[in-house]
């Protein structure tokens, strides 16, 4: 023993510090303010360096279950107080949060894992701070949503995050029917006991052949991704036994196939009104089908070339 103070002992008062490894860093100084601070989904390893900074300099941490942000704080040696803030505890709460601000503090908002506000009730707090004249800062990180989607494989230039599907099949497939054909890869969070129920109910509202994915465990050391058309994956996960946390990537709609099948009675009808050609591109706007093609179909129903 050497008698020198640890990295933690000895420092400067209203100095807050943190630890990577062996080695401790200063905090900044924090402007009163909410920070939305996004924390790992799974490893620790993901934490941000300036998420770090605020978690350290801040007043206070509002988290969703004390617990669980206590591993996190003790990983990296922080010791700012917490605050338990979730959707059941919320009115009462927020008071609290909101007089801290008041007192120029700065407050750090965590949820369990991931970014903040992602379907969780912090907006209600987001919203109540910026009506009361303070700043909301946002310090992004991880997100499961986003690690989901870009290992998918699947279009990501349009995404619609539609959360959680209703637990009740009726209200599921009324929800799915909403989204069936907006022009979007969809991204869904689902639990590990309803994956089955949920993609069975997308493959009868989406359609069987859309590409899509399911992630689990994200981040984690058993981490996966299952890729293949909808009703491909509804057939592996059927009755089948999963954990930990699900994202479920659907791909957007394809361009749906002409019908042909009624072409013939379009054309017919066409013709009753109107020369071969002027027929033929009615037909192919109405249906996507090959106009030249049709054109070759009038003139058979015609039985011979068109006249004038």
């Amino acid at each position: 023993m050497t008698g020198e103070p640890g990295p933690m002992e000895g420092q400067t008062a209203g100095v807050r510090r943190f630890l990577i490894g062996a080695h401790a860093f200063d905090a900044p100084r924090l402007e009163p303010a909410l920070y939305i601070v996004a924390t790992p989904i799974g490893n620790l390893g993901d934490m941000t360096l300036r998420g770090l900074e605020t978690l350290a300099g801040a007043g206070l941490i509002a988290c969703e279950d004390t617990r669980v942000t206590a591993t996190l704080l003790q990983r990296f040696a922080l010791k700012t107080p917490m605050l338990a803030y979730h959707e059941h505890n919320a009115q009462k709460q927020r008071p609290k949060i909101l007089k801290a601000l008041e007192d120029g503090k700065a407050v750090a908002l965590v949820s369990d894992a991931g970014t903040p506000l992602v379907s969780d009730p912090g907006y209600r707090l987001v919203r109540d701070v910026l009506e009361a004249g303070h700043r909301v800062v946002p310090i992004p990180g991880a997100s499961s949503l986003l690690a989901a989607l870009v290992g998918a494989g699947l279009p990501s230039d349009t995404v619609c995050f539609a959360g959680f599907l209703p637990q009740k099949a009726g209200q599921r497939k009324k929800r799915l029917g909403e989204l069936r054909n907006m022009p979007a890869t969809l991204v869904f969070f689902e639990s590990p006991h309803r994956l089955s129920d949920a993609l069975a109910a997308m493959v009868e509202a989406l359609g069987h052949e859309r590409e899509a994915a399911v992630a689990r465990e994200l981040t984690k050391r058993f981490e996966t991704f299952e890729r293949g058309s909808l009703e491909d994956l509804a057939e592996r996960f059927a009755g089948r036994s999963v954990k930990g946390e699900i994202v479920i990537v659907v791909g957007p709609p394809g361009e749906e196939k002409p019908d042909a099948s009624n072409a013939d009675q379009l054309l017919a009808e066409a013709l009753r009104t109107m020369k071969p050609a002027a027929a033929a591109k009615h037909v192919a706007e109405m249906t996507g089908l090959d106009r030249k093609s049709l054109y070759a179909k009038t003139l058979a129903l015609k039985g011979g070339e068109e006249t004038s």
